[in-house]
C-alpha cells in the first residue's frame, strides 16, 4: 500500500498531525477487530512496552487512551492533584496557560512563572518559588508549539529534586516525544504526556501518558476521590496492566485501528534501521537546515537563543514588511501548508518520517517553497 500524492500538510509545515509512513497508514486500515480479541491484546501490550522504552524507563506506567493529547492534562489534574493543592506551571508559551486553566478547573491553586516570549523559565526563579511554597506538582512544556522554545527538562527536574523532592515533575511533551531526547528515569521525571499525531508519526486520536512509580504511588495514596470518570487511573490502571500481560480487559473501548497504527510507528522508531539516538541527531540536523535557510532570507526565530530552539519544529517571525497573508497562500499553491501561529504575538514544523527518510525530499521542498514564496511576495510589492 502506497499513499496517494498529497500536500505536505504536516511534517514540515504544521506541528501535527504530521506525515505518516505507508506502513502506518496500512496498519490503520486493519480490518475491524474486537478489543477483547486474543490477537489484539499482545499488540496493545507491545505498544505499552515500546512506549516505556521510548522514554528510557524500566518501570514507568503508560496509559494509552482514546482522546486528544489534552486528555493528558485532565489525567494529571484529576489523578495527581487534589482540590486545594498547589501547582506550579512554568510558562514558555500558549500551552502553559491552557494547562493552568485545566488544573484550576479541577480545583488546584495554580501559580505561574512566565518567561519572556521566546525564552525559557530560569532555574533560579523555579528554586525561589519552590522555597516559598509547597507544590504538589511542577509542570513544564518541553516544546511549546507557539514559540518553539525547548525547555531544559533535565535541569528543571534537578532543581525540583534538590529543593522539593516530594514535588512531582510533569512534562507536557506533546510536541517533543520522539523528536527530542527524554530520559524519564535518569532525569527524575514523574509524568510525560503526549499524543500520537506529532513526533510519534501516527494519526491523531490517542492520548499517551507515562507515569513514574512515584506518581502512581501518589495517586494511590490520595485522600479524596478522583475528580474524573473517563480519565480516572482507578479505571485505567488495571486495563493497562492486563493488556501488558497480553490479556484483554474492558473499561471503555480503545481505538483498535489506531493502536495498530501506533504499533507500526513504534516498531519503526524502536526497531528500525535508524536508532533512537540517530533519530534525535537527524532532527537536530534538519532543524538547523531549516532555521539557517529561513534566517538567510530574512526570517527570524522566535526562541531567544540557539540552546533553547526546538529540533522538531520552528517558530519564525516574518521578514520586516511582510505578514502571513503575503507568504502562506503562496506556500499553499506549492502544496506546502503551514500554521499561522498560536501565540497572541506570533510558526512550521519538521519531524517524523520527513526527517528520518531523506529520500522523501520533504526538507528540500519546504526550504525551496519558502524561498520562492518570499521572492514572489517581494516582487508583488515592487
Amino acid at each position: 500500500m502506497v499513499q496517494a500524492p498529497h500536500n505536505l500538510s504536516c511534517v514540515l509545515s504544521i506541528p501535527g498531525p504530521i506525515e505518516v509512513t505507508d506502513e502506518v497508514l496500512f496498519a490503520n486500515a486493519h480490518p475491524s477487530m474486537s478489543h477483547m480479541s486474543p490477537d489484539f491484546a499482545p499488540v496493545f501490550g507491545d505498544c505499552i512496552r515500546m512506549t516505556r522504552q521510548l522514554l528510557y524507563s524500566k518501570d514507568a506506567q503508560p496509559f494509552l487512551i482514546a482522546g486528544s493529547g489534552t486528555l493528558g492534562w485532565d489525567q494529571v489534574s484529576a489523578n495527581l492533584v487534589e482540590p486545594g493543592e498547589n501547582a506550579l506551571v512554568l510558562h514558555s508559551g500558549y500551552f502553559a496557560d491552557s494547562f493552568a486553566d485545566c488544573l484550576e478547573t479541577y480545583g488546584a491553586n495554580v501559580d505561574q512563572i512566565k518567561a519572556e516570549i521566546g525564552g525559557a523559565v530560569k532555574e533560579a526563579d523555579i528554586e525561589s518559588a519552590l522555597k516559598a511554597k509547597k507544590y504538589k506538582i511542577v509542570t513544564v512544556t518541553h516544546v511549546d508549539t507557539s514559540t518553539a522554545v525547548l525547555s531544559d527538562i533535565k535541569a528543571v527536574a534537578n532543581v525540583v529534586k534538590r529543593v522539593s523532592p516530594d514535588t512531582l515533575v510533569v512534562v507536557d511533551a506533546v510536541c517533543s516525544v520522539a523528536s527530542e531526547e527524554i530520559q524519564m528515569d535518569a532525569w527524575g521525571i514523574d509524568v510525560v504526556l503526549t499524543a500520537s499525531q506529532k513526533g510519534l508519526g501516527t494519526p491523531p486520536g490517542l492520548s499517551i501518558l507515562v507515569a513514574s512509580q512515584k506518581a502512581v504511588q501518589v495517586f494511590e495514596n490520595r485522600s479524596t476521590p478522583v475528580t474524573t470518570y473517563y480519565g480516572s487511573w482507578k479505571k485505567w490502571l488495571p486495563i493497562m496492566k492486563a493488556y501488558e500481560n497480553n490479556s484483554a480487559a474492558y473499561f471503555a473501548t480503545p481505538p483498535v485501528n489506531l493502536i495498530y497504527a501506533f504499533h507500526a510507528s513504534l516498531t519503526q522508531i524502536m526497531q528500525g534501521s535508524v536508532s533512537l539516538e540517530q533519530r534525535f541527531k537527524l532532527h537536530q540536523e534538519a532543524s538547523q537546515r531549516v532555521k539557517k535557510a529561513a534566517e538567510e532570507i530574512g526570517f527570524k526565530g522566535v526562541p531567544l537563543s540557539e540552546d533553547i530552539q526546538a529540533n522538531g519544529m520552528s517558530a519564525l517571525y516574518f521578514p520586516d514588511g511582510f505578514v502571513a497573508s503575503d507568504i502562506i497562500p503562496r506556500l499553499l499553491k506549492k502544496d506546502v501548508v503551514v500554521a499561522g501561529g498560536l501565540h497572541a504575538s506570533i510558526k512550521g514544523q519538521h519531524m517524523g518520517a520527513s526527517v528520518v527518510d531523506s529520500s522523501r525530499g520533504d526538507i528540500d521542498k519546504i526550504i525551496s517553497a519558502v524561498k520562492e514564496s518570499l521572492a514572489e511576495a517581494k516582487a508583488s510589492k515592487q
